[in-house]
């Protein structure tokens, strides 16, 4: 039984038990008989922590297969020694406080020989098997991490700068990462086994996860984690990236402010719900948004947010509530904007729809390689939701609920940038209008391969929103900064 340490209590747990007469692990000495139950038990003294250091470029220092063996060991013998239910009562630090004295007196009982750093860094790991996500832990602390790509229990890759390593991160075996994988879904009240072997999900800040298991996975659980940093990126940060220029933020600030209807596209990884979330913060505090997602991963730091996410079925097949339902609900929960995560089925429709009836400033993402091809998609989409409309009234209808298409891409060099900002005009025929405010264009690349390129007004001067940024008196802020590009 576990207890707080604050209390001057003495906290009282199972006897560790003594190691079986089995050989001890390798670069262990031979164990020594436990204590009596009724001694107190005195734990090894526990040197003093660490400055913690800037992880590897790796992920993870190298560590030996007798490493391993060791930590195997003694998780074992910490299971088999404590009390779950009670450590669920205990606050985070208290509880690690308490598994790291019970190691410690472990080590001790087994006389595992083992160096100061490598001592800590086992009593770290077992902390973090037990009450973290594990060997995940010091990739999840790394903010330049963008993707965690874990392809069964030996490899684990990580993506940054744009670019794919191979780290030195591994789990005891598979059962060990299917552990995880559960506790990651099971804090969103989801659930993945052989029976639902796929499962999105999502971390408490808000990191998109995606799980796939056996019998599907065949060489064991495979886990993606769409990080997100933990400082909420502005605008200003995507001028520092070059992801835009100046003038073009300022566009799509003002985009923003005047309640455009704004579709986001990009393929996988562009940087789509980055984006999103930056022009979400030109929208004032006094507007009631609402956002609709499969995974709740937006960040909107406005007062007035209700979140929605969608619910996948239960064991029996019932209780799922998808994206339409959500979409369809909103229109009844008042909204000023609606933002709909991802758009990727027949919800196209209904979003359409709330945009074209008075909530402007409506915005969502869509995976496209184009402004023009996005457009085809959204028409795709409406179809296939079983919409018995010809052709041309969907036209109309995108035509008359999206204002601008926001184009973001994902260079071969890694970088992420802002490829069109391209506005939507009308139909003429069976055919959308649409022209580009401003374009991206790759100039070449410099002696390292990075991509050097530049943003480039079109010299439209009067965008077909004009009359309603004057409305909104945003109208000569946008003039000086199409005059800006131009110049």
């Amino acid at each position: 039984m576990f207890g707080r340490r604050n209390e001057g209590q003495p906290v009282a747990r199972k006897p560790v038990a003594a190691p079986p007469p089995a050989a001890p692990p390798a670069g262990s000495a031979p164990a020594a008989a436990a204590p009596d139950a009724q001694k107190p038990a005195v734990a090894k003294p526990v040197a003093a922590k660490p400055a913690a250091a800037k992880p590897t470029a790796r992920g993870s220092d190298h560590r030996s297969e007798n490493y391993y063996q060791i930590k195997t060991t003694i998780f074992n013998a910490l299971i088999d020694t404590i009390d779950l239910t009670q450590l669920a009562q205990l606050d985070a630090e208290s509880a690690r406080e308490e598994i790291r004295d019970i190691v410690n007196e472990i080590l001790s009982i087994k006389n595992v020989v083992m160096s100061i750093s490598e001592q800590e860094a086992l009593l770290q790991d077992i902390c973090n098997d037990v009450l973290g996500y594990g060997p995940l832990e010091p990739l999840l602390a790394r903010d330049d991490i963008a993707d965690i790509m874990v392809n069964g229990c030996e490899r684990t890759f990580i993506e940054v700068n744009g670019k794919v390593e191979l780290t030195n991160i591994r789990f005891r075996d598979n059962s060990q990462l299917m552990n995880i994988c559960q506790r990651i879904v099971s804090q969103v009240g989801r659930r993945v086994d052989e029976s639902s072997p796929i499962c999105d999900a999502r971390l408490p800040d808000g990191s998109r996860v995606n799980v796939i298991v056996p019998p599907l996975a065949i060489d064991g659980p495979a886990l993606t984690i769409r990080k997100f940093r933990r400082d909420k990126l502005l605008m200003q940060d995507l001028v520092s990236y070059n992801s835009i220029s100046q003038d073009g933020a300022d566009v799509l600030g003002i985009i923003g402010k005047v309640r455009c209807n704004v579709l986001i596209s990009g393929g996988t990884g562009s940087g789509k719900t980055t984006l999103l979330n930056c022009l979400t913060g030109f929208i004032e505090a006094d507007e009631r948004v609402i956002t609709c997602e499969d995974a709740a991963e937006l960040q909107l730091q406005q007062p007035h947010v209700v979140r929605l996410e969608t619910r996948p079925p239960n064991l029996e097949g019932q209780g799922q509530v998808t994206m339409t339902e959500l979409v369809r609900n909103c229109l009844r929960m008042r909204p000023e904007r609606i933002i709909v995560g991802e758009v990727r089925g027949p919800e196209a429709f209904d979003l359409l729809q709330a945009m074209n009836t008075g909530h402007d400033g409506s915005m969502g993402t869509l995976h496209a390689n184009s402004p023009r091809e996005a457009l085809s998609r959204l028409e795709s989409m409406i179809t296939m939701g079983g919409y018995a409309l010809p052709s041309k009234t969907i036209r109309e209808m995108i035509c008359g609920s999206i204002d601008v298409v926001v184009q973001a891409a994902r260079l071969r060099d890694g970088s992420r940038r802002i490829t069109h900002i391209t506005e939507v005009l009308g139909t003429e025929g069976d055919v959308i209008i649409t022209q580009d405010l401003f374009v991206y264009e790759i100039e070449g690349e410099d002696e390292t391969g990075r991509i050097v390129g530049k943003h480039k007004s079109t010299g439209i001067a009067r965008p077909s929103f004009w009359d309603r940024a004057r409305y909104y008196n945003q109208h000569h802020a946008l003039a000086a900064a199409l005059d800006r590009a131009q110049g």
